[in-house]
């Protein structure tokens, strides 16, 4: 059984219900479907009904099952309203902005569905950007107790790899945090080592990466990862992780035996933290488009809930796995 047979396993062992507000996009109705059909979650849609029942039954898309709630005609908007401005008023919401976001931005209303326990995620992003999809999450669904700082991660899953834990890596943060100080990437990396080891079962083996491998190279940036890996190891000994790193040294037993032989991470490594956005966004989608690597994500670490997001280039199958993987981190 392949990674993702086994996250969609576990998500059909543990039912929970997940939201899709982007019910205008084909993609997502497909994917829908299928989560409702193999009891991957259960789904509920925001929408207009006759706009959905239109499109389904053009592309002949079963909904069968699926609760579908129309910010407009729901019993549960005021109290949603409500929620919202009381939540907000302290930075300056009003009334009349908490009814117009949420009767015109989805995503306000799906957060509130899983604020108030009556969903246990939500997913978008299929065509909507990372900032619309989790500012709303940011502001609702907030940070978990103990954690320092919601990021995101990518799960890959490279074919015929023989890398990491046999082709399966985690890459962040390759969708959230800009540009992370040492603090920050820490955090990054303690957070990204848990999300591996509850998703996949494994030991987590985590890298730090740079353009440097032990001081083969002197640069700011090379000294922000070293004063992560510090921080890290201070703050998380639970982890194995370890810094700096070039990819190579970190993934490749060879070079780590050349480059850091007293690493214990090195050429092992299946956790793989990016000193800034730039390089986790380019890094994930070389391998998802080089390599053909399957990627599900960005999948948010560190809130209250799991609100995830897509990229917009996703296919109906990227965004199974994605459901699939929010109701495992539901369950957690």
């Amino acid at each position: 059984m392949n990674f993702i047979e086994n996250i969609k396993q576990r998500a059909k062992s543990n039912l929970k219900t997940i939201v899709l507000p982007e019910s205008m996009d084909e993609r997502v109705l497909k994917a829908a479907s299928i989560c409702q059909k193999e009891k991957i979650a259960k789904i509920i849609l925001i929408g207009d009904e006759i706009e959905i029942d239109k499109v389904s039954k053009e592309k002949n898309i079963d909904l069968t099952d699926i609760s579908i709630i129309n910010p407009s005609l729901s019993d549960l908007t005021n109290k949603f309203i409500d929620d919202l401005y009381n939540l907000r008023k302290e930075k300056g919401m009003t009334i009349e902005e908490a009814k117009n976001l949420l009767l015109n931005d989805y995503m306000y209303f799906a957060c509130m569905l899983v604020y108030n326990n009556m969903a246990d995620g939500a997913v978008s992003g299929a065509c909507h950007s990372t900032s619309n999809t989790l500012r709303p999450a940011l502001q609702i669904i907030k940070t978990a107790p103990n954690v320092k700082l919601v990021s995101a991660f990518f799960l890959m899953v490279v074919p015929n790899c023989e890398y990491g834990y046999n082709g399966i890596f985690v890459f962040a943060d390759a969708g959230l945090e800009q540009n992370p100080t040492p603090e920050k990437l820490a955090a990054i990396a303690a957070s990204s080592a848990d999300s591996f080891a509850y998703l996949t079962g494994e030991k987590p083996i985590t890298a730090l990466l740079s353009h440097s491998t032990k001081g083969s190279a002197s640069h700011e940036d090379v000294t922000k990862v070293i004063e992560a890996t510090k921080i890290v190891n201070e703050e998380y000994p639970q982890y194995e992780i370890d810094g700096e790193l070039q990819l190579d040294a970190a993934i490749v037993p060879e070079v780590a035996k050349m480059k850091a032989p007293d690493s214990k991470v090195a050429g092992k490594a299946n956790v793989l933290i990016f000193p800034d956005l730039d390089a986790g966004n380019i890094g994930y989608k070389l391998v998802e488009r080089l390599a053909k690597a399957e990627s599900y994500g960005p999948i948010t670490q560190g809130m209250k809930k799991p609100i995830n997001d897509l990229s917009r280039g996703c296919s109906t199958e990227d965004i199974v796995g994605v459901v699939a993987i929010t109701s495992v981190q539901a369950a957690k």
